[in-house]
């Protein structure tokens, strides 16, 4: 083996140890590597622009469906929800983050990808109004695309939200 191959193996290997953001909790998909984040900080990323959010069960346990967690949550999707409140200007109140009982699937509640929101006149009336419709869902539901390249689907009594980045943070 040469000896400049043996060197850039090495400069790559100690790059890649202290590189800025080792040590940060990144876990890979098969098609993004995406950033988790706690309970704790996405509650604190939403509080921080005026997002509430609930569960029918009053919980945040992430193995509980009536409970309403954001544990290892995408920190482009809380992003995405912060984009998308100080873009509208609307109430904004999560009903469904990362907890069991969604669909499963790469681009999944559970893998972190989505937020379900409460339906409200303004958010309605923005998600309709700025963004392209780009037909129904597999299920039914109507889809709107913003320019980013998230998904909006509407499934009657809330909106179910794919954030495959952070729309523009």
């Amino acid at each position: 083996m040469k000896t400049r191959s043996v060197l850039t193996a090495l400069f790559l290997v100690f790059g890649a140890l202290f590189a800025p953001g080792f040590g940060v909790l990144v876990t890979t998909t098969e098609a993004h590597a995406a950033t988790k984040i706690s309970h704790a900080t996405a509650t604190s990323m939403f509080r921080e622009v005026g997002i509430t959010w609930s569960s029918s069960g009053s919980c945040s346990d992430r193995n509980n469906p009536t409970c309403t967690s954001f544990e290892q949550l995408n920190l482009a999707t809380a992003q995405g929800a912060q984009t998308l409140k100080r873009a509208t200007g609307c109430a904004l109140n999560i009903t469904g983050g990362t907890e069991t009982g969604h669909a499963s699937g790469t681009y999944s509640h559970w893998n972190g990808y989505k937020l379900d929101y409460a339906k409200g006149t303004c958010v309605t009336n923005y998600i309709k109004g700025t963004f392209t419709y780009i037909g129904l869902r597999g299920d039914g539901a109507p889809q709107w695309k913003s320019g980013s390249g998230n998904v909006y689907a509407d499934e009657g009594n809330h909106w179910d939200v794919l954030y495959y980045n952070c729309g523009g943070c």
